[in-house]
């Protein structure tokens, strides 16, 4: 028994030894390395970096899936607004447009399209309308014009007639901004300038089902006006195309020419005579009160149409707007113009 007890002593130790070593061990990964810890922190911070960065992605994506109901738009800011899709309307305080006394050469058309839309302001049947034909000759200052004229001309308390402009590349989102002026007090005039149609585009057909036809039909407070270099407001090529390869070329014809039907007013604008060029430039020169030589004006408006190859109200203001630069004087209308 007596030599037993030596052993006693080390095996006490070495349980010692085996149970202070883990503590030792787990002593150390708690308190390791300066450098480990700024690794890991560096790490957690790149992850959180790159989770915020998807989440952000994730978020947006859904919000252009689904974006958030665009705030009411506010009528009475203007009288003249552009569309921004899908439903916001920008207001245009001030309009860039021409006195209509202005158009010359363009006198019938002019009568029909204020006509027109007189008719619509006072709130009764009127047409939609296309303006088609040569460049320059006025059709979406026509357009313009028109509808400063029968504002001004409303009697009092009367609501005005708000013009909204929407883009050629924005006419799928037709229907959208009917839908958001339907039940506005107000009359409204829709603008697209220069609308046409390309080959393989089938835009055209959501336009005529807005304009007529559709199941809820044009909102009765709503009018469309268009300009076009083209009076079918579809290339040749691509009727053509459609004859040449359709079962009965007559229907498919019919389908592609039936866009134009949708405007009950059809108002060509044709080349204008030298008269009418003159005139144009008169009257710009009265409108903006420049005193100069009538027969030298005459020579050199004659010398810079032949120039651009062409007659139109644009290249008669762009003569008056050279005019004007050379003798030092500003575009500025005179009272009553």
């Amino acid at each position: 028994m007596r030599d037993a007890a030596p052993t006693a002593g080390p095996l006490r130790c070495a349980r010692n030894i085996r149970s202070v070593a883990p503590n030792a061990t787990s002593v150390h990964r708690a308190d390791g390395p300066a450098e480990l810890r700024d690794e890991r922190a560096t790490m957690d911070a790149a992850e959180l970096a790159s989770l915020k960065h998807t989440m952000d992605r994730i978020a947006g994506a859904l919000e252009r899936l689904a974006p958030p109901p665009a705030p009411a738009p506010d009528f009475t800011a203007a009288d003249c607004f552009v569309f921004d899709p899908p439903a916001a309307l920008v207001p245009v305080p001030s309009v860039n447009r021409v006195p209509i006394a202005l158009l010359k050469g363009i006198e019938r058309s002019r009568d029909i399209l204020l006509e027109n839309t007189d008719r619509f302001a006072r709130g009764l049947p009127a047409n939609n309308a296309l303006l088609w034909g040569a460049r320059g000759m006025g059709k979406s200052s026509l357009v313009k014009a028109a509808h400063g004229a029968v504002n001004a001309g409303l009697e009092a308390g009367a609501a005005p007639v708000k013009l909204i402009e929407i883009h050629r590349e924005d006419i799928d989102h037709l229907p959208r901004l009917m839908g958001i002026v339907r039940a506005a007090p107000y009359p409204f005039l829709l603008f697209c300038d220069d609308l046409s149609f390309d080959m393989g585009d089938s835009a055209y057909k959501s336009l005529k089902a807005a304009l007529e036809g559709g199941v809820e039909g044009r909102p009765g407070n709503v009018l469309f006006y268009a300009t076009s270099n083209r009076r079918h407001l579809l290339p040749r090529d691509m009727i053509e195309n459609e004859r040449s390869t359709a079962i009965n070329p007559g229907e498919a014809v019919e389908e592609k020419v039936s866009l134009s039907d949708r405007f009950g007013l059809w108002l060509g604008f044709h080349r204008c005579s030298q008269d009418d060029y003159l005139a144009m430039i008169d009257g710009y020169l009265a409108a903006y009160d420049l005193d100069v030589d009538a027969d030298r004006v005459r020579h050199e408006a004659l010398e810079w149409a032949t120039t651009r190859g062409s007659r139109s109200g644009r290249v008669a203001f762009q003569f008056v707007q050279d005019l004007a630069g050379r003798l030092g004087r500003t575009l500025t209308p005179v009272a009553g113009s």
